[in-house]
């Protein structure tokens, strides 16, 4: 029993949420809402205050509040409903009906539930969790994950410490090494457990090297001292097992340790549905709709994989409200029988690529063409991603650098793959395969 009926409702209020929400709602979708957990819309991009978001998508450099601001007032201008301080607790549907029932809880209505026809899923992600982090010591005050150390300064104006050592290279961590040194902090050292950083390349410099903040790669914490706070750590260098070297130990005195290990999805909900999901990622399994498993379910942003570029979050989020807005509108899902099993093609990642959003394409629901994006899992120099459909190469692509910390993206043709598959179909292969890979230079 339900509430209330809707045709969709959009789980998260930050970048992919808002997106989807005017994406959908300009392709004709009026019953929908937006439901999100935090007091206002705009998710983490408002405690992100620094510049650099929007040069792809609004062609000027806004801070992470400007760029949220952007779609919360075209989302108002179209009348998008939203209800905020709300959290989404449980998530079901009827596999008979195709019915999704969204649980939901708020000090207003308490406990409510929404039935929907179609679901996108835009919760975003979180950072690891430091008790998966195996750090010998002690655990007194000062330590702190990267993201919540920025909410701290550029939310509640308030500094966790003064002389600070960051473990991990991702962006969060980069970024607050940064803006810690703007606030009158001595950063120390950033030490990252992997032979490459896991941030984007412009924030080492602009945010470490401009500051001349060392950054020691293949280097791990091995101790933490002080009781009552922290009042200094040991890093060592590890081998090619990761593992610590001995007599390599270097001490730092401080008072703060921010831990920068990474981003995981926010998928408890997918998890809840039954949504297949991706070992690698920890997101969702999509097709070129970016519809998951369960049909009407769509995924997008940070949920589906973490992504380096908020305005890739925006563009994928777009092409999410599209898609739920044709399947609102009668267009066929992956499991429509009218869909020919044989028209979808699987894409294949391997040697030195780790996965692909999407992990299918059906051809005949493609526009003209396709953005594939997938991350490496090494930094490569000097090589070739080469695309295959089964042994046809599609493309080669020279790269002179390629990291785990930077997305890659290639375009497919739909016009080019019809014919392909038509092809491999004809020559009696069932389940055609595009395979991504990183190869040497001829």
């Amino acid at each position: 029993m339900s509430d209330r009926k809707l045709d969709l409702v959009i789980i998260g209020g930050g970048p992919a949420g808002l997106a989807a929400a005017a994406a959908a709602s300009e392709a004709g979708v009026k019953d929908l809402l937006v439901i999100e957990r935090d007091r206002k819309l705009g998710g983490i991009l408002n405690q992100c205050i620094h510049n650099g978001f929007g040069l792809h998508t609004f062609k000027e450099e806004l801070t992470g509040p400007e760029y949220a601001d952007r779609y919360i007032k075209k989302t108002q201008a179209l009348g998008v409903p939203f209800l905020t301080d709300t959290m989404v607790v449980d998530l079901s549907w009827d596999q008979e009906t195709g019915a999704k029932f969204v649980t939901a809880m708020n000090k207003e209505s308490g406990l409510f539930v929404i039935e929907a026809k179609a679901v996108i899923l835009a919760m975003g992600c979180r950072e690891r969790a430091r008790g998966a982090l195996n750090i010998p010591g002690y655990r007194p005050a000062g330590i702190y994950s990267a993201g919540t150390a920025q909410y701290y300064v550029n939310i509640e104006g308030r500094m966790p410490g003064k002389e600070v050592v960051i473990l991990g290279s991702g962006d969060i961590g980069l970024i607050m090494a940064r803006r810690m040194t703007l606030e009158g902090a001595k950063v120390k050292v950033v030490a990252e457990l992997m032979p490459y950083s896991g941030g984007l390349k412009r924030n080492i410099v602009q945010c470490l090297n401009d500051f001349d903040i060392p950054l020691k790669l293949s280097h791990t914490l091995v101790d933490i001292k002080g009781k009552k706070r922290v009042e200094g750590v040991t890093i060592a260098q590890v081998d090619e097992n990761r593992k610590p070297i001995p007599g390599t130990e270097e001490y730092y005195s401080c008072d703060t340790l921010l831990l920068s290990c990474g981003l995981i999805p926010e998928n408890e909900l997918s998890l809840m549905l039954g949504v297949e999901m991706s070992p690698v990622t920890g997101g969702a399994l999509v097709n070129e709709s970016l519809e998951t498993s369960i049909p009407g379910v769509y995924a997008c942003g940070n949920v589906l994989h973490v992504h380096d570029l908020v305005d890739y979050v925006s563009g994928e989020a777009d092409t999410a409200g599209r898609n739920a807005a044709a399947f609102l509108q009668g267009a066929q899902t992956q499991n429509d029988t009218n869909v020919k099993k044989e028209t979808e093609i699987k894409i294949r990642t391997v040697d030195g690529v780790r996965y692909s959003v999407p992990a299918t394409v059906r051809p005949e629901h493609m526009s003209d063409m396709l953005t594939v994006r997938f991350r490496v899992g090494n930094e490569y120099r000097d090589k070739v991603l080469a695309v295959y459909f089964e042994d046809e190469p599609l493309m080669k692509l020279p790269k002179r650098i390629m990291a785990p910390g930077e997305m890659e993206q290639i375009i497919l043709q739909k016009k080019k793959l019809e014919e392909l598959a038509e092809k491999a179909l004809a020559a009696g292969v069932s389940a055609p395969q595009i395979t991504i890979r990183v190869e040497e230079k001829a």
